[in-house]
């Protein structure tokens, strides 16, 4: 297993992390197989998206946008219950399709970290399972 460690900048962002991962591939000279993606917390997530600056700020507020204000218990701080709601949601993991040592993603598609909570210091850890026997 590899890791990416990725600073972000913000309170909420969205960051195209997809040539990170693609230049782990190569090092394990992997024809063909799948790379995992996990993300090691719990106010971010993992997405796959084609994004734009002016795009990826839409993204957010249609975030934001769905969770609702409400009263939250959490204990150790209840203003961050809604980001903690919605990497649930969007999920803390990816699995991709790789042939010819390549990242087998859609015209468009790019590998997104979304930070929820920040701006911290956020790991994604990167695994691959050879399919070829």
């Amino acid at each position: 297993m590899q890791e990416i460690v990725i600073k972000t900048t913000k309170e909420r962002q969205i960051i195209n992390i997809t040539q990170e991962v693609q230049r782990l591939v190569p090092r394990l000279t992997l024809e063909e197989g799948v790379c995992n993606l996990f993300i090691l917390h719990t106010t971010a997530a993992l997405i796959t998206a084609d994004l734009d600056p002016d795009t990826a700020d839409d993204f957010l507020d249609a975030f934001e946008a769905l969770i609702p204000k409400l009263q939250y218990r959490h204990r150790h701080n209840p203003g961050h219950v809604k980001d903690h709601i919605m990497a649930s949601i969007l999920g803390p993991s990816l699995t991709i399709p790789i042939e010819k040592g390549e990242l087998m993603l859609g015209a468009w598609q790019k590998i997104m970290l979304v930070e929820l909570g920040g701006p911290r210091e956020r790991t994604v850890v990167v695994s691959f399972v050879n399919t070829i026997q």
